[in-house]
């Protein structure tokens, strides 16, 4: 597993103070909606000069007619994120269309698929969808696979069945981790990192658990060593 951190506080100064308090560790960092809207391109700078071998994991979900995503995708990968993320709904051409653009990247950022968002409930997602989350989470990894992402986002209940249905190498992204147990807060399917290891999920997202901790770097020392 790949720690993955959430810089979701209210502004960038506090998110870069997070980011520096963690700066001796090679990890991921998601920057999200909130986050580039309001910062851009320069937020994605600092995070790197802050700390060079940090992976930067735009967060943004695109999700639009395939033309658009890709063009979208095109200008994702010029920003030299590690990794990015679509919806799933979009559909196969969408996939196919972004992959293709990206194709002639010599290193192209990783591509996932969101299949059900962890803040949803079962009968949430049914409304919705007109299926459950299992089944659906499933058939949208699948498509994905078929179609050329390197993996999806899902909730850390779904990722050994993905894996089975599609590669070990598949990569599953998951939020929802409370690695001790921590208060679910807005998400309603989540795991501890015990549960997320014995799941085959590869990169257990984190934010609150760590950033409203007194003691940030302590948490991620804490959960890093409970990942080896």
């Amino acid at each position: 597993m790949e720690l993955c951190v959430a810089l979701d506080l209210p502004s960038a100064e506090e998110n870069l103070a997070l980011a520096r308090s963690l700066k001796t560790y090679n990890i991921w960092m998601k920057v999200g909606f909130r986050a580039y809207i309001r910062d851009g391109k320069p937020f994605i700078e600092a995070l790197k000069q802050i700390n060079p071998d940090f992976k930067i994991f735009l967060d943004l979900k695109l999700y639009d007619i395939p033309n658009t995503m890709a063009d979208a995708a095109e200008e994702i990968a010029k920003l030299g994120v590690d990794m990015f993320n679509i919806h799933a709904s979009a559909g196969p051409v969408a996939m196919r269309t972004v992959m293709d653009r990206l194709s002639t990247y010599e290193k192209r950022p990783l591509v996932l698929a969101v299949t059900a968002l962890t803040s949803f409930d079962d009968a949430t997602f049914r409304m919705i969808y007109e299926k459950g989350i299992d089944e659906k989470a499933e058939q949208f990894a699948k498509m994905s696979y078929e179609n050329g992402l390197d993996g999806v986002v899902c909730s850390t209940f779904e990722s050994r069945a993905i894996k089975e249905a599609t590669s070990d190498s598949f990569l599953t992204l998951c939020p929802g981790i409370r690695p001790f147990g921590e208060d679910a807060g807005d998400q309603q399917r989540v795991a501890t990192l015990d549960i997320a290891a014995k799941e085959g999920v590869d990169f257990p997202v984190i934010g609150r658990p760590i950033y409203k901790d007194a003691d940030p770097q302590a948490k991620v020392e804490k959960i890093l060593t409970t990942m080896k």
